[in-house]
């Protein structure tokens, strides 16, 4: 392997996956360099969702030597594909296996988190989250919204309000946080 496919760096991707009521967003790792994992970062990066592409994960799991930091992110990435499919429970897996690869990962626990909220799993989804914002995400905006997901699942509309507009303060403009916000009245008491 050439040292630039041993070059790894992290970015964000938004995952969006429909629920009834609103969508999770998720953050994909972003490979630097060659091969099967970069293509699957890049897949991921780039929004798609296809299994063709889950394929080049998979082939990049089967045959490219990571060490447990990479192989975390390329497990992430391909969760990330199968959670823009609506595919909860497997995509879940893949985060599993990215926490288990790399204990510390906060992108891990954000998606999974995002996996947990798509199946209405609030309070498991929220506790991931929680961890993910603890341990540090890149684009931590993305764990706020999913974190105002797992509150508003919960009936904690107060949180749910105070975490879209912390998502909305980190990243000004965001459309997804917006148009959440937009259901909410706020009143003086």
């Amino acid at each position: 392997m050439s040292p630039t496919a041993r070059m790894f760096g992290l970015a964000a991707a938004t995952a969006v996956a429909a629920l009834a009521w609103a969508s999770t967003a998720g953050a994909a790792v972003t490979v630097i360099g060659g091969g099967k994992a970069k293509e699957c970062s890049l897949a991921a990066f780039n929004g798609q969702k296809g299994p063709y592409f889950e394929n080049i994960c998979t082939e990049a799991l089967e045959s490219e030597l990571m060490n447990p930091r990479d192989r975390a992110g390329t497990y992430v990435n391909r969760g990330i594909l199968k959670l823009r499919r609506r595919e909860y429970a497997s995509a879940q897996t893949d985060f599993n296996r990215a926490i288990e690869e790399n204990p510390a990962f906060g992108e891990a626990y954000v998606n999974r988190g995002a996996a947990s909220v798509g199946q209405k799993r609030f309070a498991e989804g929220l506790a991931d989250i929680n961890k993910a914002i603890e341990l540090g995400v890149d684009e931590p905006e993305k764990a706020y919204f999913n974190r105002a997901l797992a509150f508003e699942g919960l009936d904690d509309m107060k949180a749910a309000y105070l975490d879209y507009q912390k998502a909305l303060e980190l990243k000004p403009g965001w459309e997804m946080p917006l148009k959440e916000l937009s259901r909410f009245t706020v009143e003086q008491r």
